[in-house]
């Protein structure tokens, strides 16, 4: 039986902030203030991803600028990952460079070969100030880095060099949504 209630499921969906909005491209300001808005903001955070279908929701994607971010993401062995980090940092990343496709809510419909480690160690806090310490693995970790980077002002196209930076720069430019 269910100790907790499942994540979303009393959020609301946002709207997503896609690339071009200034919100994406600026780091992130911490969490200072813990309370009920706090816990709104991560359920309705979870509520915006899973209608996007995605694995992975930083704060800024819906418009606020706060380093906050959610997941629900496998590893490379299918385990699914399941939480939330406040004032996440990254404070590790390790193992080999992978270059695999990556996609972002904020570039619906796009991916492209981006580099990322295979291991990664997020620390941060939760909701109600507990400390909290992620590790991830494969996918998981690509998830983690790219949630972070998000936090930072950064998108993954920002790390995609030569002809995919070219080819994902045209697929953008095509795109009905693209402003960048």
């Amino acid at each position: 039986m269910r100790q907790r209630p499942i994540p979303g499921t009393s959020g609301l969906v946002r709207t997503m902030s896609l690339l071009g909005d200034p919100v994406l491209h600026s780091a992130c300001a911490e969490v200072t203030e813990f309370g009920p808005a706090l816990d709104r903001l991560v359920e309705d955070m979870f509520a915006t991803m899973y209608a996007a279908q995605g694995v992975g929701l930083a704060a800024n994607q819906i418009g606020v600028s706060q380093r906050v971010f959610v997941y629900d993401c496998p590893d490379d062995d299918d385990v699914r990952h399941v939480g939330h980090v406040v004032n996440p940092r990254l404070v590790e990343t390790g193992g080999i460079e992978l270059r695999g496709p990556e996609g972002c809510l904020s570039l619906p419909g796009l991916e492209a070969g981006t580099v990322r480690f295979d291991h990664a160690v997020v620390e941060g806090v939760t909701t109600d100030g507990r400390p909290v310490r992620v590790a991830g693995t494969g996918f998981f970790a690509r998830c983690l880095q790219h949630e972070c980077d998000h936090l930072d002002g950064t998108v993954y196209a920002d790390r995609v060099t030569g002809f995919r930076a070219r080819r994902l720069r045209r697929q953008i430019a095509r795109a009905p949504w693209g402003r960048a």
